[in-house]
């Protein structure tokens, strides 16, 4: 069985720092392969600062074209949004019934688990690889961290904050540095974020 690593998020834009997490995690277990899912919006989030669901996914398809272990994914393009993870799970499990799908999170998302819709469900039928951040959230508390479906690794933290990288575009800073090359030049010349 194909086992695919699901990294969620709005990816706006897409950083180095996401890349050197997918990368250690795809070199740190037994997938086969991680997969971007670029999502049009997330319930816990507003949408007014979101680029367009078609340039996220351009700059994640730019950002990973050296790395034939990583896909792109719009499947959420086309369910109802906002976007809820079991709902996609359900949907991508149903379409490829021969791949195994473990979800990648922060674990400042761990302590706000349970107000995921179908929490208990995701995590019973789903594995779940949970990355250090700096602002861990509750995740102390966490009643799922013991959960033998919850695996929490040891991944470098890289602190890079796409709402940092907008608005340091918005006020004409430099922002190769924290870029994938292709999309630093994507970006540059354009008015996206500015």
């Amino acid at each position: 069985m194909k086992k695919i690593g699901l990294f969620f998020g709005s990816f706006n834009p897409i950083h180095i720092g996401h890349l050197i997490l997918a990368n250690y995690i795809l070199e740190n277990s037994d997938m086969n392969e991680l997969w971007f899912v670029v999502s049009p919006q997330n319930p816990f989030k507003e949408k007014k600062s979101l680029l367009n669901d078609h340039n996220r996914l351009d700059m994640v398809e730019l950002a990973i074209k050296n790395y034939p272990d990583m896909r792109a994914s719009n499947v959420e393009f086309s369910l109802p949004t906002p976007s809820y993870t079991i709902d996609t799970l359900t949907y991508l499990k149903e379409k490829h019934p021969d791949y195994s799908f473990s979800l990648i999170m922060g674990e400042d998302n761990l302590g706000s688990l349970h107000k995921w819709k179908n929490a208990d469900l995701l995590i019973k039928n789903h594995h779940i690889i949970v990355y250090p951040r700096v602002s861990e959230g509750d995740k102390k508390d966490s009643e799922y961290i013991k959960n033998e479906n919850i695996s929490l690794i040891k991944a470098p933290v890289i602190e890079l904050s796409a709402t940092e990288i907008r608005n340091m575009l918005k006020q004409g800073k430099n922002v190769r540095p924290m870029l994938p090359p292709e999309v630093f030049e994507y970006l540059d010349g354009s008015s996206f974020y500015k």
